[in-house]
């Protein structure tokens, strides 16, 4: 590839997480581009060192209490001990640091040049680093990520966020958390499941919102099932730091003492002093890149991928952003990232898998029927366990394509993750309807729902 001697480098990144490392390993290591990358913190991004990773690392480490006593339930002499902390905690740093060189790592093999420091832009093929250095691109990406947003007042009170969690040397005996979000809701089930006695305060009416209702609402139930105090439509009033905690009055004039407090009310992207709005790089009201199909800002030099566009904030989608952009740019295959029927999960207990839409907004958008059901599963009726789990699906009327697919139950994000291939392709009910069961599982429910519960 010939290079523009103009320029130090075809691409600089700025910001070391999946959907940056992503887009320099295929721009340098399939396209043979020259290629740099900054990172003022650790390699790997939210994702890696402070989010999905060590989280779900946790949702294991919290599951096991419930399944020692089921384990109890079908004839184990089992007994739980109390949950050692620092022992998981020490696991948890040795395995973070083993990702962190494997990020290294692929970076230095594709060819990758790493500046462990901060940069900001000078002009739109200029990059200034935190030691005064300044280096020239063709082409700049911008992959900073967000973080953690919280109010002013609180965050002079002293109460945590997420990041804070996996840093803590001790659990707390009883935590607040502040939020009704995916993030506040799997780390109320988390601590929960760790021994913490929870609070969750959320001020809409009810969690997880923009997911299902009915979804959302059987998550909220069994939540409250596994011993989490969570109150909806309630807020904080007032926080104060005292000796060993905090005291805190709800909106509603409850006033307790906590332990910690963690707010999870939000994330903002990490645009601040990077010098974009200058350049003339179009900003949203929350700090978000603005951008195009082709994750291209306003200044054609300059691109965006990942949670700093604000489009959908996951990692796979950032990834592949990562990934087309350098295809696009290097690679002469010009490619769009695709955000069309995405599928998530929320790795609350049980989890959340959910793609495409909402029974709410099919609705809007024209007839549809709705197939759902909700049952006691084999493996905790037998351990005589309350839980329920839900699977659902809304079909439009029409077409008769399955509009959306919303699971309620234990590993839901392996199961979504397959129902996710069909509906991408235009599955129809009756394309369901006619995969036979596999029995005895949940998810045979999907494709054994044969009359509507609701159609509109």
């Amino acid at each position: 590839m010939m290079h523009e001697l103009a320029f130090d480098y075809d691409l600089f990144v700025i910001g070391g997480g999946s959907g940056g490392v992503r887009a320099a390993r295929i721009a340098a290591g399939e396209h043979g581009a020259k290629v740099a990358l900054a990172e003022e913190d650790r390699m790997g991004g939210t994702c890696v060192i402070r989010g999905c990773v060590p989280k779900k690392l946790m949702v294991f480490a919290s599951s096991y209490r419930g399944a020692m006593a089921d384990a109890q339930s079908y004839g184990w002499q089992v007994q739980a001990g109390g949950f050692d902390w620092t022992v998981f905690r020490g696991k948890l740093d040795t395995e973070l640091d083993r990702l962190e060189a494997a990020y290294r790592g692929g970076l230095k093999a594709a060819g990758v040049t790493v500046y462990n420091e901060r940069a900001t832009l000078a002009d739109a093929h200029t990059v200034v680093l935190a030691s005064g250095a300044q280096i020239t691109a063709k082409h700049i990406l911008i992959a900073t990520g967000g973080r953690p947003s919280v109010p002013e007042a609180a965050a002079k009170a002293g109460v945590m966020t997420s990041n804070d969690i996996f840093k803590l040397d001790a659990l707390p005996k009883s935590v607040l958390i502040v939020g009704g979000g995916f993030i506040a809701c799997e780390f109320a089930c988390i601590l929960a499941g760790l021994g913490v006695e929870v609070t969750q305060f959320y001020r809409g009416e009810q969690i997880l919102r923009g997911f299902d209702n009915e979804a959302r609402t059987l998550v909220a139930d069994q939540m409250r099932a596994h011993g989490i105090r969570l109150l909806t439509g309630t807020d904080v009033a007032q926080l104060q730091a005292i000796e060993g905690g905090m005291s805190v009055r709800a909106t509603s004039g409850e006033e307790r003492i906590y332990e910690r407090v963690v707010y999870a009310t939000g994330r903002v992207p990490n645009t601040d002093g990077l010098g974009l709005a200058e350049l003339g790089v179009k900003l949203g009201p929350k700090g978000e890149v603005k951008v195009d199909g082709w994750s291209q800002t306003a200044v054609p030099s300059i691109y965006a991928v990942g949670d700093v566009t604000d489009r959908i904030n996951l990692t796979p989608v950032a990834i592949r952003e990562g990934h087309a952009f350098a295809d696009t740019v290097f690679g002469a295959t010009p490619r769009m990232a695709d955000h069309d029927l995405v599928a998530s999960v929320v790795f609350t207990q049980p989890e959340l898998g959910t793609v495409g839409q909402t029974e709410e907004e099919a609705r809007t958008r024209g007839p549809v029927e709705v197939y759902s059901t909700s049952f006691r599963p084999m493996q905790s009726a037998f351990a005589g366990r309350p839980e329920k789990v839900m699977m659902k699906l809304v079909v439009d009327s029409d077409s008769r394509k399955v509009l959306g697919c919303h699971i309620v139950a234990p590993n839901a994000g392996e199961m979504i993750q397959m129902a996710a291939i069909a509906v991408k392709m235009g599955a129809t009910k009756e394309d369901f309807d006619r995969t036979v069961a596999v029995h005895p599982t949940m998810s045979e429910e999907l494709v054994t729902m044969r009359k509507p519960v609701r159609k509109t």
